[in-house]
């Protein structure tokens, strides 16, 4: 059997000749000794629909053919010669290692604490023809990790006073062990209100107002705030917690929270709240009043049935770094700064739209018939 082979210039006038003259990818390969996977590769790097003219033996093959259709121009030998030969140059220029308009686009979303796979699809979206202006999320990576291929983190620490590029600030993902084990003592206030019993149009996210919440602490577990998290739009809202993380505290905040929603909205937009069974929650009754919207609790050391709300924990800390930062430091005003950040990002779990783009189609009124 043929094997898959490396091709010469040879090859490629041989191939030139035949495809040219309509023979098939099997008979080209039974020529050339290689397999026929090689010279399907090497139409797909290098076929000319780059430059160069039509197949005159297109009209041979019917319209539906599907391998006609999709080689539909001629393959030219010396032109894939020398695009063969420039993809092996080595060393290759990264393509943020030099200043301009990509770099700055790209270091000024990494600024604003974006991920690179947000700012790879931003950037497709804002310059959809400007393809130098396209860089994969990978080159990103490179640029901030290896020293050689741009060295992006040295230059982002400059220009944004010691920020990390990302938000793990460490250069390789370790290994996370959870001691699960199951809760001890009695709460009282979880009885009946099992996250299964949530309205079962909660699951599938595709019904809004069914949002997910927790609390972050802060340094030495001396102050905390509450986070919640939109299931559908993945909006986000911060609550300070100046009084501390009581459940009395906790209540009183989630229901100013809720009365900044415009009371004909809050019927749409606070159908459930999910928490886990922390004591923080022991008054949710008082909320529930306040706002109309029921609370339910997860099983104990289940973060997953909050998976929005451990997603927006963690991009929080690129904010508030995990055992470093007091939010007696900061007011609701500053948080709400931070969670405009958040909602305007884009994400890839809503297309890249950004969760305020979402949240408004929601509360859009709908046109006068």
């Amino acid at each position: 059997m043929a094997q898959p082979g490396v091709l010469t210039l040879g090859h490629r006038q041989v191939l030139e000749n035949m495809w040219g003259q309509g023979a098939s990818l099997a008979r080209i390969a039974q020529a050339l000794g290689i397999s026929r996977a090689t010279v399907g590769r090497e139409l797909d790097r290098n076929h000319a629909h780059h430059r160069g003219a039509r197949n005159p033996r297109m009209h041979d093959y019917p319209v539906g053919h599907r391998l006609r259709r999709r080689y539909a121009v001629g393959y030219r030998a010396s032109w894939a010669q020398a695009r063969t030969e420039g993809r092996a140059r080595r060393p290759k220029q990264a393509r943020l290692a030099h200043p301009g308009l990509l770099r700055a686009l790209v270091l000024a979303r990494l600024a604003d604490r974006w991920s690179p796979a947000q700012i790879a699809a931003w950037l497709k979206r804002a310059f959809p023809t400007e393809t130098e202006l396209h860089v994969s999320h990978e080159t990103i990576y490179q640029a901030i990790y290896v020293q050689s291929r741009g060295s992006l983190r040295a230059l982002l620490k400059r220009v944004a006073h010691g920020q990390e590029a990302l938000r793990t600030r460490r250069a390789a993902r370790r290994p996370q062990g959870r001691g699960a084990r199951a809760g001890r003592g009695a709460k009282p206030w979880v009885e009946g209100l099992h996250i299964s019993a949530r309205p079962a149009e909660a699951a599938d996210r595709a019904v809004p107002g069914h949002w997910e919440g927790d609390l972050l602490i802060g340094k030495d577990g001396a102050s905390a705030i509450a986070t919640l998290v939109e299931r559908s739009t993945r909006y986000v809202v911060l609550c300070a917690l100046p009084e501390g993380r009581e459940a009395v505290a906790v209540a009183a905040a989630l229901s100013a929270a809720a009365q900044r929603v415009p009371e004909h909205l809050r019927s749409s937009l606070l159908r459930s709240l999910a928490w886990d069974q922390g004591t923080e929650m022991a008054r949710h009754a008082a909320f529930t009043v306040a706002s109309g919207c029921p609370v339910f609790f997860c099983d104990p050391h289940s973060p997953w049935q909050r998976g929005s709300n451990e997603n927006t924990n963690g991009l929080l800390r690129q904010y508030f770094p995990k055992g470093e930062f007091d939010f007696s430091a900061i007011g609701q005003q500053g948080l709400d700064r931070v969670a405009f950040e958040l909602n305007t990002r884009p994400r890839q779990t809503l297309g890249w739209d950004t969760p305020a783009q979402r949240l408004a189609e929601l509360i859009a009124p709908d046109p006068v018939a």
